[in-house]
């Protein structure tokens, strides 16, 4: 960095590398509209106003110029693409810089997979920061390849693999002072510590804010997001394929805008398709504006808001000194993305993404093998008596559940699934270690009319899961998968109708995003011809097993109930959760 040569460009006395003119700047300082030219020199912002000459001038026509968008919390494996595949989808949708979770990746390949998240990530046209995962497992219930500790932490940030601490999902063990937990903490006592905090409140919230994890992406009401900003967490207005928070939550905003100071919109988990069809912070631009937030108030909200959170001082506005990371939209309400500047090169023009297809890091760490795979007699169940049995409650667009006790379908001597009771078995094997244990459980509102379906992507552990309504279909998924090495599978019977192999860790494929997105239609297509009507049935399994988020869970251990002690059995006696 030449510091003279720039002062001089800033001064208008040199020019510029670019120059973009007739410009309708976006100040999120302000919240108002500047028509200004803006200067760029050595990849930062040196100037705006009038009378700045460049190398290359580009007339913005009355465009919006904005900061380029930030992705406050997400987890690219979700996308089931590696991290070059993750940024040739969300440049052209102006993201420009992602606050990346890899403890999905994490879970499956431990150190390992972090490297290979990180090592990817370098020389894209895209800022990737990842957190350093802080629970992995997420709770004692799941099993995860390796147990990353308070030591593994620190030698994240050594590495220079990780940045900030990610989400602090076991607030149990945050509350009641586990000493493991608080290990992974106090060794990130100097960086930002992401939160994760579902349904906590009252006293238990001041607690978990003693552990200084300031930032929540769980809240699913108004009352509990209010809350949580009033005690000083910054809300993370979640978004996601399956996850929809901000028709609850943007009333916050709405009805006092200063909260936009400490509140962002985030993804947490989306998918390619969704990507494809619907878009990132671009559609929730679009989304919250529509349901009456002010343009630039949503704007601040995936730029200088999520910037200053991560102390990002560098980036998320149009100012002097600023990353030259830009994005020039028809308007802040349709948000249709035209060019977009990556510390100060072009990587979008005209709507198309230049340089690609990235380069992929395809030495890739590869999912456990799988030791055991149950038979069709090991997943059968016998009833106990006139005992009630669990059922995992699943709520269409939420990852939580509800914990649910009726009595058991019962055919030929043998507990069933009922299609007539939206009721299919489920069952977690575990493949990242050598114990050969799996669990057999029910879960009611997949909307399965027959088959099942099996996937290696089962938060946060990410063993395998699979959900069917005869025994057969599912220990023919469940094989398939392992013969995979891990994927998304759709079977009936002794058939597999179709398959989408994801090789990197059992969660990601190191395809194009163009293949894996026709992949994964066919695997939905083929998931609609056994009955579903759910939108992304796998990613709605997925969350079946994450063991931290209420109310009952499935985990190769058994089912999960953190709010009531932890494991529960299948039969129960009566209707109190025993």
């Amino acid at each position: 960095m030449n510091i003279k040569k720039m002062l001089a460009v800033a001064r208008g006395e040199l020019a510029a590398d670019v120059v973009i003119k007739n410009a309708k700047v976006a100040n999120v300082f302000s919240l108002e509209f500047e028509k200004k030219d803006v200067a760029i020199y050595d990849g930062y912002i040196v100037g705006i106003g009038t009378g700045y000459y460049g190398k290359e001038e580009v007339d913005a026509k009355n465009a919006v110029l904005a900061p380029g968008f930030i992705e406050g919390h997400c987890h690219i494996e979700s996308t089931m693409l590696t991290p070059a595949g993750f940024a040739e989808m969300v440049l052209p949708r102006g993201t420009t810089t992602v606050i990346a979770d890899p403890h999905e990746i994490a879970n499956t390949c431990g150190m390992e997979g972090l490297s290979f998240m990180y090592e990817e990530s370098l020389h894209l046209p895209l800022d990737i920061f990842l957190t350093a995962p802080s629970c992995v497992p997420a709770s004692p219930f799941e099993t995860p390849r390796e147990e990353l500790d308070a030591l593994a932490i620190k030698r994240t940030y050594e590495e220079g693999w990780c940045t900030t601490l990610g989400e602090v999902m076991n607030y149990p063990a945050v509350i009641h002072g586990d000493a493991e937990m608080w290990g992974k903490i106090f060794a990130s006592w100097d960086v930002v510590r992401s939160g994760h905090a579902p349904g906590v409140t009252g006293k238990e919230l001041c607690a978990y804010l003693l552990s200084g994890c300031s930032s929540d992406h769980e809240s699913s009401t108004k009352e509990e997001g209010l809350e949580k900003l009033r005690r000083g967490m910054w809300l993370m207005i979640r978004q996601g394929a399956t996850e929809h928070n901000l028709e609850e939550l943007l009333p916050l905003i709405k009805e006092n805008e200063a909260r936009s100071s400490c509140a962002m919109f985030v993804s947490d988990d989306l998918t390619a398709n969704h990507l494809q069809t619907k878009g990132h912070l671009d559609e929730t631009l679009r989304l919250s504006i529509k349901k009456g937030l002010s343009p630039l108030v949503a704007l601040r909200m995936v730029t200088l808001s999520p910037a200053r959170y991560f102390r990002l001082f560098d980036r998320g506005a149009v100012a002097p000194g600023y990353i030259a990371d830009l994005v020039l939209l028809d308007s802040l309400e349709t948000c249709n993305v035209i060019n977009v500047w990556k510390k100060g090169k072009k990587v979008v023009e005209n709507r198309e993404l230049l340089g690609a297809p990235f380069k992929r890091e395809h030495n890739y760490p590869q999912s456990s093998e799988v030791f055991h795979i149950p038979t069709v007699e090991d997943i059968s169940i016998e009833p106990s008596g006139n005992k009630k049995i669990r059922l995992i409650g699943f709520r269409r667009g939420q990852v939580v559940t509800t914990h649910l006790i009726e009595n058991p379908t019962i055919t030929n001597g043998k507990v069933t699934a009922d299609k007539k009771r939206d009721i299919a078995k489920i069952v977690v094997v575990d493949k990242n270690s050598d114990s050969r244990r799996f669990f057999t459980g029910f879960v009611k509102g997949l909307d399965l009319k027959k088959g099942a379906l099996a996937s290696s992507v089962a938060h946060d552990a990410h063993n395998f899961i699979a959900a069917g309504m005869d025994d057969i279909s599912i220990i023919t998924a469940l094989r398939e998968l392992r013969n995979l090495g891990g994927g998304l599978v759709v079977a009936s019977g002794d058939q597999i109708l179709a398959s989408l192999p994801l090789p990197v860790g059992g969660l990601m494929s190191d395809s194009t995003a163009s293949d894996v997105i026709l992949a994964i239609e066919d695997v939905e297509k083929a998931a609609e011809t056994l009955g579903t009507s759910i939108t992304h049935p796998f990613m709605a399994m997925s969350f079946l097993s994450l063991s931290v988020i209420p109310e009952l869970k499935i985990t190769d251990q058994g089912y999960v109930d953190l709010n009531r002690g932890g494991c529960m059995s299948l039969f129960v006696e009566d209707e109190h959760y025993n």
